[in-house]
């Protein structure tokens, strides 16, 4: 179900339904269309990537049959900001395996990227995994410095998740469409040259306006979605000034 370009993952067997982000409460329904379509029903489990409203809003809609699993520190940021109904009952610090359906499922936590409470999920015999906002398929990415996030961080831990990675896995996206690992390599490659002239200029003296209106390297010069060129340098400029 990838209406707003938020893609929701769902494996459905003899075990029950797990969900990846529940999404907006507007998306519900169409969320719950998607998995009756391939004979699902409630989701037994509900896997939060991280805390931000778009990925989990939904969560209520489906916690009173299911339980919802995220990150502690995710947890933390979701009870400052939604119902009882919409918190993780379960959590992990650094990572945890579900078995549901001939299939272990592992979710592994990556520290200060994104937020400070981000998951990754691999589907490990369908050699899937979902991002969640560590990889925004097409578009410059959010990174959200006043919820944990940091720039090197997400990087970093984009870095790591490439070397871990079968080649021919599938990748879902926090914001997109499903990539393979190619693409989420171009994705890293476009960050570390954004960065890399970013603070360039920044050693350099030059100001957050200067480096705004010098713009980025042709290749990835057009503002892409949701974050705009200056959104993403100013970013940049205040992660790598703290």
């Amino acid at each position: 179900a990838g209406q707003n370009s938020i893609p929701t993952a769902f494996i459905i067997g003899k075990d029950g339904v797990l969900i990846v982000d529940t999404k907006y409460t507007k998306f519900a329904d169409e969320v719950k269309a998607a998995i009756d379509s391939v004979g699902g029903d409630a989701p037994k489990f509900i896997l939060d990537t991280h805390s931000h409203d778009d990925h989990m809003n939904a969560n209520p809609v489906f916690s009173e049959q299911g339980t919802v699993i995220a990150h502690s520190k995710a947890r933390t940021r979701i009870m400052e900001k939604q119902p009882k109904e919409a918190w993780p009952v379960i959590t992990f610090d650094d990572k945890i395996s579900i078995h549901l359906n001939g299939e272990e499922i592992k979710v592994l936590h990556y520290p200060n990227g994104h937020t400070d409470g981000d998951a990754v999920i691999f589907f490990t015999k369908s050699n899937v995994m979902h991002m969640g906002d560590l990889f925004f398929n097409g578009y410059l990415p959010f990174i959200d410095l006043d919820s944990g996030g940091d720039v090197k961080g997400y990087v970093n831990n984009i870095d790591s998740i490439l070397a871990s990675l079968p080649d021919d896995v599938r990748i879902i996206p926090g914001h997109g469409p499903v990539a393979s690992k190619s693409d989420l390599g171009n994705y890293h490659r476009m960050l570390q040259d954004i960065i890399a002239l970013v603070t360039s200029q920044m050693h350099a003296g030059k100001s957050l306006e200067t480096i705004k209106q010098m713009g980025l390297q042709k290749e990835w010069s057009k503002a892409w979605g949701m974050v705009s060129t200056d959104s993403f340098i100013e970013t940049i400029y205040k992660s790598y000034s703290r």
